[in-house]
């Protein structure tokens, strides 16, 4: 992929403080379903770029 552990960390942050963002913008009932939309798809590049960062910590990886 050719991102370093460090730009992942990074990219892992900003894409925490983005959900947390959206999760305020959540009312109690009757969510908007681009709201959702948009947390659906920062959750996951979240979960990608999270299992890319395990992966690259891995002693095996090359």
């Amino acid at each position: 992929m050719g991102k370093d552990i460090n730009s992942l960390k990074m990219r892992l942050k900003e894409l925490e403080e983005k959900i947390k963002a959206v999760e305020k913008q959540l009312p109690a009932h009757s969510v908007k379903p681009p709201i959702m939309t948009q947390l659906f798809e920062l959750e996951d590049e979240r979960d990608v770029v999270f299992k890319e960062l395990e992966r690259l910590k891995r002693p095996d990886a090359g």
